[in-house]
Formats: C-alpha cells, structure tokens, sequence
C-alpha cells in the first residue's frame, strides 16, 4: 500500500512528539522542600522569603542536565508535624532536601528523620549547636548561625562593655535553654554572672510583663533575651513602654526584627548576624536581585542561608550526579563539604567536617533614625569576629563521627 506524504509527515511529527514527552518524562529532577513557619512568630524572618531565597539560587543556578523543583510547607512550631511533613517529604512526595527548619525542637525531630532516612537537611534557621554536636548526622549542615556563635558575639561583646550582670528572659523550648546556657557560659567566663532567668511558653505568649517586672527587681544591668522573631520585638517593645532601665541584649535578633521595631525603638540595640544586605558589593547585588521579589522583607541571614545553601547543594549535585544525590543524603552532603563555597552572600567559606559552614561573625549596632540614610539602612558594624575564631571549636562538640 502507498503510503501518503500527508500520512508520512503525520507519522514523522507524531513520533517527535512522542520523542520529546520521552525526554521530558527521562529528565532527571531534584526537588528541595522548605520546611518553616509560614503564619507563627517566625513568618517574617523565614517564612515564605526562604523559600523565595532558595528558587533564587535555582533560577541562577541555570540548566544543568537537571530539573528541580521547590515547595514549601508550615510545620506551624511543632515537632511532631515537622517530624511527620518530612518523613511525607521523603518517602512518598521524592524530596531529595529539606531546607530551613526554624524553631530548634523542630529541627532537632527533622534531623533525626534525616538521618534515619539518609537524606538530605541543610539547617538555615534552628539555632541549637546540638546538630553539630551531640545530635549531628552526616547528612546535615547547619548554615548562618547557631547558639554558640551567637552568645560568643552578642554576650560576649555585652559583658566587655560592662554589662557583668544579667537576668534571662528565654522561650521555653530547647532553642531558648540552649541559648541561655551558652551565654551564660561566655559570661561567667568574663567574670560576669547570672542574677536569674524567667522561661515563658512557647509559642503562644504576648504579654511579657510580668517577666520584665521580675528582670528589673533583680537588679541586672542586663536583660538577655533568649528568644526571636515576634516574641523578641513584643519583648523590646514592652520593655520600652514600661521604662526599662535595664541594657537590653538581643541574643538572636534580625534585621526583619528591626524594621518591625521601627529606629526610635530598636536604636542603639547590638545584635549578630552572618549577613548584611550592605556589607560588601556582593550582598548589595544579592539583595538587589531577590528584593523585587519581596519588597517588604529584605534579606536576613536566614534567608541568604536558604539562598546559599541552595546554590551550594546544586554544585554539589551537579559533581556527584543526579542519581547519587538521590541515593544518599550522607553523598550528597560529603560532597558539599569536600566543595569550597562561594556565593554573594557569605563569600567564600567551607563546610567543616561536623557539617557547620565556617563564616565570619558580625556584631551591629543599629542606627539612630539621624543616621540612617535609606529604607533599611539600620546597621553600622562594631566587631567582626573572624570565621576560625567564630564557632565552637570542633574538638568540643561531640560529634560522633568527627575523626579529629
């Protein structure tokens, strides 16, 4: 039988078409999920500007022979919705990453899902060193800050400035205990001392009087506030308004913090962060490419983890393959820390072999209104602390597969 041109033509475009759903079915995919709070205390500095942070990376990450895909969900601060959203992630939905994770008991469950599951967690937003220490597992990072570093810089700086006395107010959950207990460590050992401490509940508290009123009865120069986000600008605000004679501490405290407060209040006020939007020509030009896509909530160092972290894990899937990232988290991760790191937001850098990056530490000082210049302009730099000297040494952690 004589076949037809229009039916050869036909059958030839058919066969492309079919050709090229093959492929696009045969793509290899990689897909990250960010895990945070979408609604909490934590919305502003996570939330839904990580995970805009994390697309960032892999839109100028480009095509590298391998789709990915980012999703978000809110595990709302609890631990066992955390725990319960990544086992789904992981076994039936093929995310082959969970990123961010804020609220440290969150984290910590996450964790333990990671490691029994060999996949990846890069943890932006938890602040307990316990994930490179006691609790770590080879398929994890901790990126941008954790609770050591934070009471090395803030307390640390508090204490040499005077402030030799202090009372804590601490959320009550392990991110807050852990915090209360590294600072009070850093100040002990300048010669300073802990007059006493209030832990509230966590989430859920918004009035913080009583706890203020039992800070200034002690007499402590120094009110360190173990807590973050919403609860640490309702802590300031309060503070202010009943006329709080008390040097106020920050203990995690982000620039997002700041812009809620607003200069009047939250000048003067010392704080730590990895990252500053205006810190160097590279984290203007960060900022200036993510900002249009979250005008309201510029950059803290949370979402630049999310962002280089993201950026960090693609190189890294890009060397080992597709298939071996997905195989083991415990791969993937080796390779990230065998792979120096290089973004515009931290600079260059290295994962050090508990699975910590190893950047530089900023104290700030927020600015006076008179001092600032421009929207967001609020931070002038006190102390840099270098990246060797910044966090717990690794001999000290008690990480269980550290070798040295």
């Amino acid at each position: 039988m004589a076949v037809s041109r229009r039916l050869l033509l036909g059958g030839g475009a058919a066969l492309a078409a079919l050709n090229v759903k093959r492929a696009r079915a045969q793509t290899a995919k990689i897909r990250i999920g960010v895990l945070n709070d979408l609604s909490g205390p934590y919305r502003n500095t996570g939330g839904a500007t990580s995970a805009i942070c994390a697309r960032q990376a892999v839109q100028e990450f480009g095509a590298h022979g391998f789709d990915v895909d980012v999703i978000a969900a809110d595990h709302q601060n609890k631990p066992d919705l955390g725990a319960g959203i990544a086992r789904q992630w992981y076994d039936r939905d093929g995310v082959d990453m969970i990123l961010d994770v804020p609220t440290s008991s969150v984290g910590l469950a996450v964790a333990a899902v990671a490691k029994e599951k060999d996949k990846a967690y890069l943890n932006i937003g938890a602040a307990t060193a316990d994930l490179t220490g006691k609790q770590c597992a080879p398929s994890i990072v901790h990126w941008s800050y954790d609770t050591y570093m934070l009471a090395k810089s803030t307390g640390g700086a508090t204490v040499r400035a005077g402030g030799d006395s202090w009372y804590f107010l601490t959320a009550d959950y392990v991110f807050g205990h852990q915090l209360q207990r590294d600072a009070t460590s850093f100040i002990e050992k300048a010669g300073g001392k802990v007059l006493g401490a209030s832990a509230y509940p966590f989430p859920g508290t918004s009035d913080f009087s009583a706890f203020l009123l039992q800070a200034q009865a002690s007499g402590a120069k120094v009110l360190g506030l173990c807590n973050a986000g919403a609860d640490t600008v309702n802590s300031i605000k309060q503070a202010k308004e009943f006329g709080l004679k008390t040097r106020i501490a920050a203990l995690l405290m982000f620039i997002t913090d700041v812009h809620a407060l607003g200069l009047p209040t939250a000048q003067g006020l010392t704080l730590t962060e990895s990252f500053y939007w205006d810190l160097n020509d590279r984290t203007r030009a960060f900022t200036a490419r993510v900002r249009p896509k979250t005008p309201d909530n510029w950059p803290n160092m949370i979402h630049a983890g999310c962002y280089a972290a993201t950026l960090h894990f693609l190189k890294a899937v890009s060397a080992i393959g597709v298939a071996e990232a997905k195989r083991s988290g415990t791969a993937i991760v080796n390779r990230m820390k065998a792979m120096p790191t290089d973004d515009d937001c931290f600079g260059k850098a290295h994962i050090r072999e508990d699975g910590l990056l190893i950047v530089p530490s900023y104290l700030f000082e927020v600015k006076t209104p008179a001092e600032s210049h421009g929207p967001w302009d609020y931070y002038k730099l006190a102390q840099t602390t270098p990246a060797d000297q910044a966090w717990r040494p690794l001999s000290e952690g008690g990480c269980y597969f550290v070798k040295s």
